[in-house]
Protein backbone atom coordinates (compact mmCIF):
# COMPACT_ATOMS: atom_id res chain seq x y z
CA UNK A 1 0.00 0.00 0.00
CA UNK A 2 3.00 2.89 1.20
CA UNK A 3 4.62 1.54 -2.13
CA UNK A 4 1.90 2.40 -4.07
CA UNK A 5 1.03 5.88 -2.36
CA UNK A 6 4.78 7.00 -2.85
CA UNK A 7 4.53 6.01 -6.77
CA UNK A 8 1.49 8.24 -7.00
CA UNK A 9 3.59 10.92 -4.89
CA UNK A 10 6.67 10.69 -7.68
CA UNK A 11 4.18 11.04 -10.63
CA UNK A 12 2.94 14.31 -8.94
CA UNK A 13 5.92 15.70 -7.44
CA UNK A 14 6.75 18.22 -10.10
CA UNK A 15 3.17 20.01 -8.74
CA UNK A 16 5.16 20.57 -5.58
CA UNK A 17 8.23 22.55 -7.05
CA UNK A 18 6.56 25.50 -8.12
CA UNK A 19 4.79 25.99 -5.05
CA UNK A 20 8.52 27.51 -3.84
CA UNK A 21 8.12 30.60 -6.09
CA UNK A 22 3.97 31.14 -5.45
CA UNK A 23 4.54 31.76 -1.61
CA UNK A 24 7.93 33.20 -1.46
CA UNK A 25 6.42 36.50 -0.35
CA UNK A 26 4.17 34.38 2.48
CA UNK A 27 7.18 34.26 5.24
CA UNK A 28 5.73 35.70 8.25
CA UNK A 29 3.24 32.72 9.55
CA UNK A 30 5.07 30.03 10.36
CA UNK A 31 2.59 27.61 9.30
CA UNK A 32 3.53 28.89 6.10
CA UNK A 33 7.13 28.04 6.23
CA UNK A 34 6.70 24.90 7.50
CA UNK A 35 5.10 24.33 4.85
CA UNK A 36 7.00 26.09 2.06
CA UNK A 37 9.79 23.53 4.10
CA UNK A 38 7.80 20.06 3.76
CA UNK A 39 7.27 21.54 -0.35
CA UNK A 40 10.87 21.90 -0.40
CA UNK A 41 11.71 18.20 1.30
CA UNK A 42 9.33 16.43 -0.75
CA UNK A 43 10.94 17.69 -3.72
CA UNK A 44 14.11 17.23 -2.72
CA UNK A 45 13.46 13.46 -1.63
CA UNK A 46 11.76 13.25 -4.86
CA UNK A 47 14.99 13.83 -6.92
CA UNK A 48 17.04 10.80 -4.70
CA UNK A 49 14.66 8.47 -5.74
CA UNK A 50 16.01 8.44 -9.40
CA UNK A 51 19.51 7.31 -7.48
CA UNK A 52 18.60 5.03 -5.06
CA UNK A 53 17.26 1.29 -5.31
CA UNK A 54 16.38 -1.68 -2.87
CA UNK A 55 15.53 -0.80 0.88
CA UNK A 56 16.88 2.50 0.44
CA UNK A 57 14.40 3.69 -2.05
CA UNK A 58 11.62 2.08 0.46
CA UNK A 59 13.21 4.07 3.18
CA UNK A 60 12.96 7.62 1.36
CA UNK A 61 9.70 6.90 -0.45
CA UNK A 62 8.52 6.08 2.80
CA UNK A 63 9.61 9.65 3.96
CA UNK A 64 7.76 11.26 1.21
CA UNK A 65 5.00 9.91 2.00
CA UNK A 66 5.16 10.90 5.67
CA UNK A 67 5.92 14.36 4.89
CA UNK A 68 2.87 14.25 2.31
CA UNK A 69 0.72 13.42 5.37
CA UNK A 70 2.33 15.94 7.71
CA UNK A 71 1.85 18.72 5.03
CA UNK A 72 -1.91 18.06 4.74
CA UNK A 73 -2.70 18.13 8.47
CA UNK A 74 -0.63 21.22 8.36
CA UNK A 75 -2.95 22.67 5.37
CA UNK A 76 -6.34 21.23 7.17
CA UNK A 77 -5.07 23.29 10.41
CA UNK A 78 -4.58 26.19 8.86
CA UNK A 79 -8.02 26.42 6.21
CA UNK A 80 -9.75 25.69 9.77
CA UNK A 81 -8.02 28.94 11.11
CA UNK A 82 -8.59 30.81 8.48
CA UNK A 83 -5.66 33.68 9.23
CA UNK A 84 -3.65 32.54 5.94
CA UNK A 85 -3.94 34.19 2.38
CA UNK A 86 -6.63 32.55 0.57
CA UNK A 87 -4.84 32.13 -2.55
CA UNK A 88 -1.89 30.51 -0.93
CA UNK A 89 -4.49 28.39 0.18
CA UNK A 90 -6.12 27.58 -3.03
CA UNK A 91 -2.50 26.97 -4.56
CA UNK A 92 -2.03 24.41 -2.26
CA UNK A 93 -5.67 22.37 -2.41
CA UNK A 94 -5.52 22.59 -6.32
CA UNK A 95 -2.05 20.76 -5.92
CA UNK A 96 -3.72 18.09 -4.02
CA UNK A 97 -6.51 18.40 -6.22
CA UNK A 98 -3.95 17.47 -9.25
CA UNK A 99 -2.46 15.10 -7.33
CA UNK A 100 -5.58 13.12 -6.61
CA UNK A 101 -7.00 12.77 -10.14
CA UNK A 102 -3.28 11.80 -11.10
CA UNK A 103 -3.25 9.05 -8.31
CA UNK A 104 -6.75 8.24 -9.60
CA UNK A 105 -5.89 7.52 -12.95
CA UNK A 106 -2.26 5.50 -12.26
CA UNK A 107 -4.17 3.17 -9.71
CA UNK A 108 -7.37 2.60 -12.95
CA UNK A 109 -4.29 1.32 -14.74
CA UNK A 110 -3.10 -0.44 -12.08
CA UNK A 111 -6.14 -2.08 -10.96
CA UNK A 112 -6.87 -3.50 -14.85
CA UNK A 113 -3.16 -4.79 -15.18
CA UNK A 114 -3.57 -6.78 -11.80
CA UNK A 115 -6.90 -8.28 -12.71
CA UNK A 116 -5.01 -9.68 -15.80
CA UNK A 117 -2.35 -10.86 -14.31
CA UNK A 118 -4.80 -12.46 -12.09
CA UNK A 119 -6.61 -14.25 -14.57
CA UNK A 120 -3.61 -15.98 -16.12
CA UNK A 121 -1.48 -16.88 -12.99
CA UNK A 122 -1.32 -20.84 -12.30
CA UNK A 123 -3.15 -21.55 -9.03
CA UNK A 124 -0.18 -21.13 -6.89
CA UNK A 125 0.69 -17.98 -7.72
CA UNK A 126 -2.92 -16.08 -7.78
CA UNK A 127 -2.54 -15.41 -3.45
CA UNK A 128 0.16 -13.15 -4.37
CA UNK A 129 -2.05 -11.56 -7.27
CA UNK A 130 -4.80 -11.07 -5.01
CA UNK A 131 -2.39 -9.60 -2.02
CA UNK A 132 -1.41 -7.09 -4.92
CA UNK A 133 -4.82 -6.43 -5.86
CA UNK A 134 -6.41 -5.90 -2.66
CA UNK A 135 -3.66 -3.25 -2.00
CA UNK A 136 -4.21 -1.53 -4.58
CA UNK A 137 -7.83 -1.23 -3.78
CA UNK A 138 -7.48 -0.07 -0.18
CA UNK A 139 -4.97 2.89 -1.86
CA UNK A 140 -7.27 3.33 -4.39
CA UNK A 141 -9.97 4.07 -1.49
CA UNK A 142 -8.33 5.94 0.69
CA UNK A 143 -7.01 8.29 -2.27
CA UNK A 144 -11.60 8.91 -2.49
CA UNK A 145 -11.41 10.16 0.98
CA UNK A 146 -9.07 12.47 0.60
CA UNK A 147 -10.59 14.22 -2.52
CA UNK A 148 -13.57 14.53 -0.77
CA UNK A 149 -11.34 16.45 1.43
CA UNK A 150 -10.30 18.70 -1.19
CA UNK A 151 -13.47 19.61 -2.27
CA UNK A 152 -14.40 20.07 1.18
CA UNK A 153 -11.21 22.74 1.81
CA UNK A 154 -12.40 24.33 -1.60
CA UNK A 155 -16.05 24.90 -0.60
CA UNK A 156 -14.62 26.25 3.08
CA UNK A 157 -12.54 28.85 0.58
CA UNK A 158 -14.80 30.07 -1.56
CA UNK A 159 -14.11 27.97 -4.46
CA UNK A 160 -16.67 25.51 -4.57
CA UNK A 161 -16.72 22.77 -6.91
CA UNK A 162 -20.33 21.13 -7.34
CA UNK A 163 -19.83 19.12 -10.61
CA UNK A 164 -16.46 17.54 -9.24
CA UNK A 165 -18.93 16.70 -6.13
CA UNK A 166 -21.48 15.21 -8.02
CA UNK A 167 -18.78 13.00 -9.91
CA UNK A 168 -16.93 11.78 -6.93
CA UNK A 169 -20.57 10.92 -5.24
CA UNK A 170 -21.33 8.84 -8.77
CA UNK A 171 -17.91 7.11 -8.72
CA UNK A 172 -18.36 6.11 -4.97
CA UNK A 173 -21.90 4.86 -5.43
CA UNK A 174 -20.40 2.75 -8.51
CA UNK A 175 -18.14 1.46 -6.65
CA UNK A 176 -20.20 0.49 -4.06
CA UNK A 177 -22.68 -1.61 -6.27
CA UNK A 178 -19.71 -2.73 -7.90
CA UNK A 179 -18.25 -4.46 -4.96
CA UNK A 180 -21.42 -5.34 -3.33
CA UNK A 181 -22.53 -7.60 -6.54
CA UNK A 182 -18.36 -8.71 -6.44
CA UNK A 183 -18.95 -9.59 -2.73
CA UNK A 184 -22.31 -11.62 -3.54
CA UNK A 185 -20.67 -13.54 -6.13
CA UNK A 186 -17.82 -14.76 -4.42
CA UNK A 187 -19.54 -15.62 -0.93
CA UNK A 188 -21.63 -18.06 -3.85
CA UNK A 189 -18.48 -19.24 -4.96
CA UNK A 190 -17.24 -19.66 -1.89
CA UNK A 191 -20.13 -21.89 -0.71
CA UNK A 192 -20.08 -23.68 -3.78
CA UNK A 193 -16.34 -24.40 -2.66
CA UNK A 194 -16.88 -25.60 0.94
CA UNK A 195 -19.50 -27.82 -0.45
CA UNK A 196 -17.03 -29.61 -3.47
CA UNK A 197 -14.77 -29.80 -0.57
CA UNK A 198 -17.07 -31.77 1.92
CA UNK A 199 -17.89 -34.78 -0.99
CA UNK A 200 -14.42 -34.43 -2.19
CA UNK A 201 -12.08 -37.69 -2.58
CA UNK A 202 -8.51 -37.70 -0.98
CA UNK A 203 -7.02 -36.94 -3.99
CA UNK A 204 -9.26 -34.05 -5.15
CA UNK A 205 -9.06 -32.63 -1.87
CA UNK A 206 -5.48 -30.64 -2.01
CA UNK A 207 -6.83 -28.98 -5.51
CA UNK A 208 -10.32 -28.07 -3.64
CA UNK A 209 -8.14 -26.95 -0.63
CA UNK A 210 -6.59 -24.14 -2.92
CA UNK A 211 -9.80 -23.27 -4.50
CA UNK A 212 -11.71 -22.48 -1.49
CA UNK A 213 -8.76 -20.62 0.12
CA UNK A 214 -8.75 -18.09 -3.01
CA UNK A 215 -12.50 -17.89 -2.56
CA UNK A 216 -12.07 -16.90 0.89
CA UNK A 217 -9.50 -14.22 0.49
CA UNK A 218 -11.77 -12.75 -2.26
CA UNK A 219 -14.69 -13.04 0.31
CA UNK A 220 -12.43 -11.32 2.62
CA UNK A 221 -10.88 -8.67 0.25
CA UNK A 222 -14.72 -7.59 -1.02
CA UNK A 223 -15.92 -7.94 2.90
CA UNK A 224 -12.80 -5.06 3.96
CA UNK A 225 -13.19 -2.88 0.54
CA UNK A 226 -16.95 -2.59 1.19
CA UNK A 227 -16.28 -1.57 4.71
CA UNK A 228 -14.21 1.16 3.39
CA UNK A 229 -16.41 2.23 0.90
CA UNK A 230 -19.35 2.91 3.36
CA UNK A 231 -17.79 4.64 5.58
CA UNK A 232 -16.74 7.00 2.66
CA UNK A 233 -20.13 7.07 1.51
CA UNK A 234 -21.65 8.35 4.94
CA UNK A 235 -19.14 11.00 4.81
CA UNK A 236 -19.85 11.64 1.55
CA UNK A 237 -23.82 11.56 2.64
CA UNK A 238 -24.86 8.40 0.25
CA UNK A 239 -27.68 5.85 1.44
CA UNK A 240 -25.92 2.94 2.64
CA UNK A 241 -28.67 0.78 4.53
CA UNK A 242 -28.72 -2.26 1.80
CA UNK A 243 -24.77 -1.79 2.02
CA UNK A 244 -24.57 -2.26 5.89
CA UNK A 245 -27.40 -5.05 5.61
CA UNK A 246 -25.06 -7.44 3.27
CA UNK A 247 -21.84 -6.36 5.54
CA UNK A 248 -23.76 -7.34 8.40
CA UNK A 249 -25.32 -10.38 6.70
CA UNK A 250 -22.00 -11.78 5.64
CA UNK A 251 -20.05 -10.93 8.85
CA UNK A 252 -22.35 -11.24 11.69
CA UNK A 253 -21.06 -8.36 13.18
CA UNK A 254 -22.96 -6.08 15.40
CA UNK A 255 -22.29 -2.09 14.97
CA UNK A 256 -23.60 1.18 16.06
CA UNK A 257 -24.75 1.24 12.10
CA UNK A 258 -27.34 -1.43 13.36
CA UNK A 259 -28.79 0.94 15.30
CA UNK A 260 -29.72 3.06 11.96
CA UNK A 261 -33.67 2.70 11.58
CA UNK A 262 -32.96 2.15 7.86
CA UNK A 263 -30.51 -0.38 8.12
CA UNK A 264 -32.91 -2.36 10.89
CA UNK A 265 -36.14 -1.57 8.52
CA UNK A 266 -33.59 -3.19 5.19
CA UNK A 267 -32.29 -5.87 7.47
CA UNK A 268 -36.44 -6.91 8.20
CA UNK A 269 -37.30 -6.07 5.15
CA UNK A 270 -34.73 -8.78 3.26
CA UNK A 271 -35.38 -11.20 5.71
CA UNK A 272 -39.10 -10.94 5.09
CA UNK A 273 -38.19 -11.42 1.41
CA UNK A 274 -36.15 -14.44 2.18
CA UNK A 275 -38.63 -16.09 4.13
CA UNK A 276 -41.30 -15.38 2.15
CA UNK A 277 -39.81 -17.03 -1.29
CA UNK A 278 -37.90 -19.52 1.08
CA UNK A 279 -41.56 -20.58 1.94
CA UNK A 280 -43.07 -20.39 -1.80
CA UNK A 281 -40.41 -22.31 -2.77
CA UNK A 282 -40.18 -25.19 -0.23
CA UNK A 283 -43.31 -25.16 1.54
CA UNK A 284 -45.58 -27.42 -0.52
CA UNK A 285 -42.76 -29.92 -0.29
CA UNK A 286 -42.07 -29.19 3.62
CA UNK A 287 -45.70 -29.99 4.01
CA UNK A 288 -45.66 -33.60 2.38
CA UNK A 289 -42.72 -34.47 4.21
CA UNK A 290 -44.38 -33.63 7.52
CA UNK A 291 -47.31 -35.58 6.39
CA UNK A 292 -45.33 -38.84 5.75
CA UNK A 293 -43.58 -38.10 9.25
CA UNK A 294 -46.57 -37.85 10.87
CA UNK A 295 -48.05 -40.94 8.71
CA UNK A 296 -44.80 -43.32 9.52
CA UNK A 297 -45.25 -42.43 13.41
CA UNK A 298 -48.66 -42.91 13.39
CA UNK A 299 -48.35 -46.43 11.78
CA UNK A 300 -45.45 -47.52 14.50
CA UNK A 301 -47.23 -46.45 17.16
CA UNK A 302 -49.93 -48.67 16.03
CA UNK A 303 -47.91 -51.39 15.34
CA UNK A 304 -46.18 -50.72 18.71
CA UNK A 305 -49.27 -51.72 20.46
CA UNK A 306 -50.16 -54.51 18.62
CA UNK A 307 -46.45 -55.86 19.37
CA UNK A 308 -46.78 -54.95 22.82
CA UNK A 309 -49.82 -57.37 22.58
CA UNK A 310 -48.28 -59.97 21.04
CA UNK A 311 -45.47 -60.00 23.13
CA UNK A 312 -47.32 -59.97 26.26
CA UNK A 313 -49.45 -63.10 24.95
CA UNK A 314 -46.17 -64.53 24.45
CA UNK A 315 -44.36 -64.19 27.65
CA UNK A 316 -47.64 -64.89 29.24
CA UNK A 317 -47.48 -68.59 28.36
CA UNK A 318 -47.10 -71.08 32.02
CA UNK A 319 -44.18 -72.88 29.79
CA UNK A 320 -42.23 -69.82 30.27
CA UNK A 321 -43.07 -69.44 34.18
CA UNK A 322 -41.40 -66.01 33.92
CA UNK A 323 -42.19 -63.08 36.59
CA UNK A 324 -44.57 -60.50 36.13
CA UNK A 325 -41.50 -58.32 36.66
CA UNK A 326 -39.33 -59.84 33.58
CA UNK A 327 -42.50 -59.95 31.39
CA UNK A 328 -42.95 -56.30 32.15
CA UNK A 329 -39.27 -55.67 31.21
CA UNK A 330 -40.11 -57.43 27.56
CA UNK A 331 -43.33 -55.97 27.02
CA UNK A 332 -41.92 -52.15 27.17
CA UNK A 333 -38.68 -53.00 26.03
CA UNK A 334 -40.43 -54.81 22.39
CA UNK A 335 -42.59 -51.57 22.57
CA UNK A 336 -40.07 -48.86 22.97
CA UNK A 337 -37.52 -50.70 20.21
CA UNK A 338 -40.59 -50.70 17.41
CA UNK A 339 -41.14 -47.22 18.01
CA UNK A 340 -37.86 -46.41 17.69
CA UNK A 341 -37.18 -47.98 14.45
CA UNK A 342 -39.91 -46.01 13.29
CA UNK A 343 -38.70 -42.47 14.97
CA UNK A 344 -35.06 -43.30 12.72
CA UNK A 345 -37.53 -44.05 9.19
CA UNK A 346 -39.50 -41.17 9.93
CA UNK A 347 -36.58 -39.09 10.39
CA UNK A 348 -35.06 -40.32 7.18
CA UNK A 349 -38.07 -39.36 5.23
CA UNK A 350 -37.41 -35.93 5.90
CA UNK A 351 -34.20 -35.61 4.78
CA UNK A 352 -32.04 -36.44 7.82
CA UNK A 353 -28.68 -38.46 7.62
CA UNK A 354 -29.00 -40.94 9.89
CA UNK A 355 -25.73 -42.22 9.93
CA UNK A 356 -24.29 -39.00 11.81
CA UNK A 357 -26.76 -38.88 14.20
CA UNK A 358 -26.56 -43.41 15.19
CA UNK A 359 -22.47 -42.12 15.11
CA UNK A 360 -23.73 -39.50 17.53
CA UNK A 361 -25.61 -41.92 20.01
CA UNK A 362 -22.47 -44.17 20.11
CA UNK A 363 -20.14 -41.16 21.11
CA UNK A 364 -22.69 -39.73 23.31
CA UNK A 365 -23.27 -43.32 24.81
CA UNK A 366 -19.42 -43.67 26.14
CA UNK A 367 -19.93 -39.92 27.17
CA UNK A 368 -22.58 -40.52 29.11
CA UNK A 369 -21.68 -44.12 30.55
CA UNK A 370 -18.41 -42.43 31.97
CA UNK A 371 -20.79 -39.67 33.67
CA UNK A 372 -23.74 -42.17 34.58
CA UNK A 373 -21.96 -45.08 36.44
CA UNK A 374 -23.91 -45.27 39.28
CA UNK A 375 -27.02 -45.47 36.91
CA UNK A 376 -25.16 -48.27 34.85
CA UNK A 377 -24.17 -49.84 38.12
CA UNK A 378 -28.30 -49.78 39.02
CA UNK A 379 -28.96 -50.53 35.52
CA UNK A 380 -27.02 -54.03 35.66
CA UNK A 381 -28.40 -55.25 38.85
CA UNK A 382 -31.58 -54.68 37.77
CA UNK A 383 -30.88 -56.98 34.82
CA UNK A 384 -29.72 -59.49 37.47
CA UNK A 385 -32.60 -58.82 39.67
CA UNK A 386 -34.75 -59.88 36.36
CA UNK A 387 -33.05 -62.81 35.79
CA UNK A 388 -32.63 -64.60 39.31
CA UNK A 389 -35.83 -63.17 40.22
CA UNK A 390 -35.88 -63.05 44.08
CA UNK A 391 -39.36 -61.35 44.35
CA UNK A 392 -42.11 -60.28 41.56
CA UNK A 393 -44.88 -57.34 42.10
CA UNK A 394 -46.45 -57.68 44.84
CA UNK A 395 -44.44 -59.65 46.92
CA UNK A 396 -43.89 -58.85 50.62
CA UNK A 397 -40.30 -58.24 51.04
CA UNK A 398 -37.14 -56.68 52.98
CA UNK A 399 -34.51 -55.54 51.04
CA UNK A 400 -32.54 -52.49 51.18
CA UNK A 401 -33.45 -52.50 54.54
CA UNK A 402 -36.67 -51.50 53.42
CA UNK A 403 -39.70 -53.67 54.61
CA UNK A 404 -43.02 -53.81 52.28
CA UNK A 405 -44.93 -54.62 49.23
CA UNK A 406 -43.07 -54.23 45.67
CA UNK A 407 -45.21 -51.92 43.47
CA UNK A 408 -43.03 -51.45 40.61
CA UNK A 409 -39.62 -51.82 38.84
CA UNK A 410 -37.50 -51.00 36.73
CA UNK A 411 -34.27 -51.71 35.39
CA UNK A 412 -32.61 -48.70 37.60
CA UNK A 413 -34.79 -48.74 40.72
CA UNK A 414 -37.48 -50.60 42.59
CA UNK A 415 -40.77 -48.86 44.18
CA UNK A 416 -42.04 -50.33 47.27
CA UNK A 417 -44.87 -49.42 49.15
CA UNK A 418 -44.53 -50.23 52.98
CA UNK A 419 -47.09 -50.66 55.79
CA UNK A 420 -47.85 -47.22 56.30
CA UNK A 421 -48.57 -46.64 52.60
CA UNK A 422 -45.64 -44.88 51.82
CA UNK A 423 -43.55 -45.47 48.31
CA UNK A 424 -40.07 -45.60 47.90
CA UNK A 425 -37.85 -45.83 45.06
CA UNK A 426 -35.00 -48.19 45.75
CA UNK A 427 -31.90 -47.77 43.37
CA UNK A 428 -31.09 -51.64 42.23
CA UNK A 429 -27.62 -51.58 43.16
CA UNK A 430 -28.51 -51.05 46.64
CA UNK A 431 -30.73 -53.96 47.04
CA UNK A 432 -28.86 -56.54 45.08
CA UNK A 433 -25.63 -55.63 46.92
CA UNK A 434 -27.44 -56.67 50.05
CA UNK A 435 -29.68 -59.46 51.68
CA UNK A 436 -33.31 -59.69 50.01
CA UNK A 437 -35.73 -61.84 52.30
CA UNK A 438 -39.09 -62.50 50.23
CA UNK A 439 -41.78 -63.08 52.94
CA UNK A 440 -44.51 -63.98 50.85
CA UNK A 441 -42.75 -66.30 48.00
CA UNK A 442 -43.75 -69.65 49.36
CA UNK A 443 -47.59 -70.20 49.63
CA UNK A 444 -46.92 -71.66 53.36
CA UNK A 445 -45.87 -70.16 56.38
CA UNK A 446 -45.50 -71.00 60.05
CA UNK A 447 -45.93 -69.05 62.46
CA UNK A 448 -43.34 -68.95 65.41
CA UNK A 449 -44.60 -67.95 68.64
CA UNK A 450 -43.71 -68.41 72.77
CA UNK A 451 -45.57 -68.54 75.49
CA UNK A 452 -44.43 -68.49 78.95
CA UNK A 453 -46.35 -69.94 82.45
CA UNK A 454 -45.30 -69.82 85.71
CA UNK A 455 -43.09 -72.71 87.56
CA UNK A 456 -46.19 -73.85 89.52
CA UNK A 457 -48.28 -73.66 86.80
CA UNK A 458 -49.78 -77.49 85.26
CA UNK A 459 -47.29 -78.46 82.24
CA UNK A 460 -50.13 -80.94 80.87
CA UNK A 461 -53.13 -78.68 81.35
CA UNK A 462 -51.44 -75.73 79.76
CA UNK A 463 -50.22 -78.33 76.51
CA UNK A 464 -54.02 -79.30 76.26
CA UNK A 465 -54.79 -75.82 76.62
CA UNK A 466 -52.32 -74.66 73.66
CA UNK A 467 -53.25 -77.71 71.53
CA UNK A 468 -57.12 -76.67 71.42
CA UNK A 469 -56.43 -73.38 71.13
CA UNK A 470 -54.27 -74.20 67.86
CA UNK A 471 -56.56 -76.49 66.49
CA UNK A 472 -59.99 -74.71 66.50
CA UNK A 473 -58.59 -71.82 64.61
CA UNK A 474 -60.24 -72.57 61.10
CA UNK A 475 -56.81 -70.57 59.27
CA UNK A 476 -54.46 -73.45 60.41
CA UNK A 477 -53.57 -76.19 58.71
CA UNK A 478 -53.90 -79.42 59.46
CA UNK A 479 -50.83 -80.66 57.12
CA UNK A 480 -48.11 -79.56 58.22
CA UNK A 481 -49.00 -80.38 61.77
CA UNK A 482 -48.52 -77.71 64.14
CA UNK A 483 -45.92 -78.21 67.01
CA UNK A 484 -46.63 -77.50 70.62
CA UNK A 485 -43.64 -78.37 72.78
CA UNK A 486 -42.10 -77.15 76.28
CA UNK A 487 -39.03 -75.75 75.13
CA UNK A 488 -37.32 -73.38 77.73
CA UNK A 489 -37.11 -73.24 81.46
CA UNK A 490 -36.35 -69.26 81.52
CA UNK A 491 -35.33 -67.49 85.16
CA UNK A 492 -39.02 -66.79 85.73
CA UNK A 493 -40.84 -68.55 83.22
CA UNK A 494 -41.58 -71.91 81.43
CA UNK A 495 -41.37 -71.52 78.00
CA UNK A 496 -43.40 -73.09 75.31
CA UNK A 497 -43.15 -72.75 71.83
CA UNK A 498 -46.33 -72.74 69.38
CA UNK A 499 -45.70 -73.24 65.61
CA UNK A 500 -48.41 -73.66 63.04
CA UNK A 501 -48.74 -73.98 59.40
CA UNK A 502 -50.70 -71.30 58.13
CA UNK A 503 -50.94 -70.22 54.12
CA UNK A 504 -49.33 -66.94 53.66
CA UNK A 505 -51.99 -64.30 53.57
CA UNK A 506 -53.20 -65.52 56.66
CA UNK A 507 -49.69 -65.38 58.64
CA UNK A 508 -50.62 -62.12 60.88
CA UNK A 509 -54.41 -62.96 61.58
CA UNK A 510 -53.58 -66.60 62.97
CA UNK A 511 -50.93 -64.91 64.89
CA UNK A 512 -52.85 -62.23 66.32
CA UNK A 513 -55.44 -64.75 67.07
CA UNK A 514 -53.80 -67.19 68.99
CA UNK A 515 -52.27 -64.69 70.79
CA UNK A 516 -55.49 -63.18 72.26
CA UNK A 517 -56.88 -66.00 73.09
CA UNK A 518 -53.94 -67.63 75.17
CA UNK A 519 -54.53 -64.49 77.05
CA UNK A 520 -57.87 -65.14 77.47
CA UNK A 521 -57.62 -68.69 78.09
CA UNK A 522 -54.88 -68.51 80.39
CA UNK A 523 -56.73 -66.25 82.68
CA UNK A 524 -60.03 -68.27 82.41
CA UNK A 525 -58.01 -71.15 83.24
CA UNK A 526 -55.94 -69.63 86.11
CA UNK A 527 -52.59 -70.21 84.10
CA UNK A 528 -50.12 -67.73 84.78
CA UNK A 529 -47.65 -65.40 82.90
CA UNK A 530 -45.20 -64.60 84.50
CA UNK A 531 -43.36 -60.96 83.97
CA UNK A 532 -39.84 -60.52 85.33
CA UNK A 533 -40.41 -59.09 89.34
CA UNK A 534 -37.51 -58.29 91.83
CA UNK A 535 -37.14 -58.29 95.64
CA UNK A 536 -35.23 -55.79 97.26
CA UNK A 537 -34.17 -56.38 101.13
CA UNK A 538 -33.11 -53.65 103.03
CA UNK A 539 -30.72 -55.16 105.67
CA UNK A 540 -29.01 -51.75 106.22
CA UNK A 541 -31.82 -49.41 107.16
CA UNK A 542 -32.97 -52.26 109.86
CA UNK A 543 -29.77 -52.49 111.44
CA UNK A 544 -29.83 -48.21 111.44
CA UNK A 545 -33.02 -47.72 113.28
CA UNK A 546 -32.54 -50.72 115.69
CA UNK A 547 -29.21 -48.74 116.56
CA UNK A 548 -31.41 -45.51 116.87
CA UNK A 549 -33.61 -47.07 119.60
CA UNK A 550 -30.92 -48.25 121.58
Amino acid sequence: MRFLVLILLLVSSLSFAESKTDTSKQTVNPKVEQLLQLNSEIVTLSKETTTLTGSSLDVVRLQILNKNNELRDILSSMIKSNDVDKKLLLTQVDKQVVFVREANKFLDEKLTRDQEVLDKAKDADKLVALKTIAETRQVSTSILKEEWQNYQWLEKLGKPAPQAVKELTNKIEHRLAFTSTSLTFDSQALDVANKQLKSASESEKSTLQLSQILAQRQVDNDTTNLENLIEIADTVGIDTAEYKKQLFEQTGNVTNDLLNSKVIWSIASGWTTDLKDWLLSNLPQMLFKVFIFVLIIFAFKTLKNIVRKMVKRAVSTKNLNMSILMQEFFISMSGKAVFAIGLLIALSQIGLNLAPILTGFGVAGIIVGFALQDTLSNFAAGMMLLIYRPFDVGDLVEAGGITGKVSHMSLVNTTIKTFSNEMLMIPNSKIWGDIIKNVTHEKVRRVDMIFGIGYSDDIEKTERVLNDIVSEHPAVLRSPEPTIKLHTLNSSSVDFIVRPWVKTDDYWDVYWDITREVKMRFDREGISIPFPQQDVHLHMVEKAIESKKA
